[in-house]
């Protein structure tokens, strides 16, 4: 096979990828549109919401959303607006929806970052301090992982904020202001995610230390240490990988309730006040940015995936 064929092989699978990528973006923005459409009442109306109601905006959201067209032309539109990053407008705060959202998708990306980071985290350090260890051990670590999972987010954080910032003062009340004040939402929200992980790779690698090559490797004289790090771990990350991907999309509803708990600002808070506002435009893009966040991390995860387990490469 020539080299020209073998790159083609090689950069199907990632065409693929982006190709159902686009499929999800279409179909969120598609969703939402058509969702606004059979919204029962008034268009005009809809995308006014509880804002003022004046001849000036009726007539300015009939320009912009070209509700004087057909509704296959107002369609195209729309998503051509998508297609050059407008993502329209809020008629209750007269203010672009991406100006809006930029101004809060860092406070809520770094609280996803931190939450994940601090839940991948314990989850390898307890898997790799009690797989294959004693019944006790065992046990322990999944009672612990348990509680964790069991326990919803907010009563969560509501204990630390209960312990650590009303008894103890380590920790502001809420706010962002400083880094002190992202440790406890993103350990409220990292700890399901500890609590899930943890078992799934404790469990992926006692297995993987029970295949042939982990006893061929013991034959050689490779301490239990070294086999976890070198080839155990590979193999028990893959189901892992994927969970990690599916947290990612849950952070974000979750985000929305801990922001309220701890005060903080971010999409969370956008999200709730669209949502109890009435502010179509807003709950529309929040949509599609919560599409566009999917699709880029099941990429990701995608490349992942290939860099772990060399044989996906060749897939």
């Amino acid at each position: 096979m020539s080299e020209q064929a073998l790159r083609r092989g090689r950069l199907a699978p990632v065409a693929r990828r982006l190709g159902s990528g686009l499929a999800v973006l279409w179909a969120a923005a598609t969703t939402s549109y058509v969702a606004l459409l059979l919204a029962p009442g008034d268009t005009v109306d809809i995308l006014i919401g509880d804002g003022a109601d004046t001849p000036e905006i009726r007539a300015q959201i009939i320009a912009e959303w070209g509700l004087d067209r057909p509704e296959v032309v107002q369609y195209l539109d729309y998503l051509s607006r998508l297609v050059q990053g407008d993502l329209g407008r809020s008629y209750q705060l007269q203010r672009g929806v991406g100006e809006i959202l930029a101004t809060q998708i860092w406070p809520t990306a770094q609280l996803g970052l931190a939450a994940a980071v601090i839940g991948v985290l314990l989850a390898m350090a307890v898997a790799l301090a009690t797989a294959g260890r004693g019944p006790w051990a065992r046990r322990a670590a999944s009672g612990t992982e348990l509680v964790a999972v069991s326990v919803p987010p907010f009563v969560i954080g509501l204990l630390l904020l209960a312990v650590f910032s009303f008894t103890l003062g380590w920790f502001p009340v809420s706010g962002a202001q400083s880094w002190t004040a992202l440790i406890l939402p993103a350990l409220t929200l990292g700890l399901p995610i500890a609590g899930v992980l943890g078992q799934v790779l404790r469990e992926g690698l006692e297995r993987a230390m029970e295949q042939p090559f982990a006893l061929t490797a013991r034959s050689r004289g490779l301490t239990e240490r070294a086999l976890v790090a070198r080839h155990a771990l590979r193999h028990a990350l893959l189901p892992t990988v994927t969970l990690v991907g599916w947290f990612v999309g849950g952070l974000f509803a979750g985000a929305i309730i801990i922001e309220s708990v701890f005060g903080r600002p971010g999409l969370g808070q956008v999200t709730l006040l669209a949502v109890t506002g009435r502010d179509m435009p807003v709950v529309m893009a929040v949509v599609i940015i919560s599409a566009v966040v999917y699709v880029t991390v099941s990429t990701l995860l995608d490349l992942a995936y290939r860099l772990i387990d060399p044989r996906l490469r060749e897939a």
